[in-house]
């Protein structure tokens, strides 16, 4: 039951009982609605600024949790950085080194991923962690062209490393004939006295005594696009094609075991040692030729002797003495 309110009138010396009225009652009513609500607000606000909500935490949680993933992405655009620095180094420094190749220079390796626009789509979205972002697309862009220039660089690697193949392949680089009694070098590169005109004569190759029917093989890998049979001058002879301006010629000889236009490997047998042609003694007249130039063959016999027997070889080769043929 509500309590009976009095107060006490001067003017008619009584006690009055105070009568509410209904306006009244709203105004305090609201009075009371408007001093809670504005409690609640500023009790909302001093927890908003000193606590945070159950829905911000889970935002932070989510925000540390892509910059912990951003910083090992970065981290690992990194390592994999110096993995592909140490391809670049030994590409440059070893395989192009040994194939005669030089190497990528470091303004190609370094190039810039684009012009000042390549990234204004991610800058307009006024992203909250814009640097770091901007940073990881740059060195990934970065990375990403280093590892298309080294993909052709091995790519080149390849394709240079097949042709010395071939290079190597294509070289004179054994005795025609299997003999390792050096004594057999009948007569070396250089004047010579003539067998038949008994004058010094240029002689543009080595002679090799050898018995009629020894085994004669070729010194590269080549085509035969000479076999000719004459009287005179070389008697039979074969001529090969090794590619990259090497020619090999083989002189004097008794039969052949190919034929033109054949594709010939390095000690395969090509034919027999003979006496026809201008010849006064069995034995093969053998020539080098490079880029049309007769050179001396004696150079190129390293994959057959060792240090000593090829001093040997220079030694008889360079003694001034009568050749056996042309």
């Amino acid at each position: 039951m509500a309590k009976i309110k009095y107060y006490y009138d001067t003017e008619t010396c009584k006690y009055e009982r105070v009568r509410t009225t209904k306006s009244d009652i709203v105004l305090n009513t609201l009075g009371i609605v408007s001093l809670t609500l504005s409690m609640a607000v500023g009790l909302l606000m001093v927890y908003s600024n000193y606590f945070e909500s159950p829905k911000e935490l889970i935002l932070k949680n989510e925000v540390k949790e892509l910059e912990f993933y951003y910083e090992n992405l970065e981290k690992e655009v990194e390592r994999m950085d110096l993995v592909l620095a140490g391809m670049e180094h030994r590409d440059d420094n070893i395989y192009r080194a040994v194939l005669g190749a030089e190497p990528i220079e470091k303004s190609i390796r370094e190039g810039g991923v684009g012009g000042a626009d390549r990234y204004e789509d991610i800058k307009n979205k006024d992203i909250i962690h814009e640097e770091f972002i901007l940073r990881l697309h740059t060195n990934v862009d970065k990375l990403r062209r280093k590892v298309y220039i080294e993909s052709k660089s091995q790519d080149d690697v390849v394709e240079l490393a097949e042709k010395k193949e071939k290079l190597f392949a294509a070289i004179p680089a054994i005795q025609p004939i299997s003999n390792k009694e050096l004594i057999a070098l009948a007569s070396g590169f250089g004047l010579r006295i003539h067998p038949v005109y008994k004058v010094k004569k240029m002689h543009t190759g080595i002679d090799f005594a050898a018995p009629i029917g020894t085994p004669i093989y070729a010194t590269a890998d080549g085509v035969v696009d000479h076999l000719d049979v004459s009287f005179s001058g070389y008697g039979k002879k074969i001529e090969i094609d090794h590619g990259f301006g090497y020619r090999t010629r083989y002189a004097h000889m008794h039969g052949f075991t190919v034929r033109n236009g054949q594709h010939i490997k390095r000690g395969e047998l090509i034919g027999y040692v003979g006496n026809t042609g201008l010849s006064t003694a069995p034995h093969l007249h053998y020539e080098v030729f490079i880029n049309g130039r007769q050179v001396n063959p004696v150079y190129y016999f390293f994959s057959d002797l060792d240090a000593a027997d090829y001093e040997k070889v220079i030694e008889l080769a360079s003694i001034e003495n009568q050749s056996l043929g042309m």
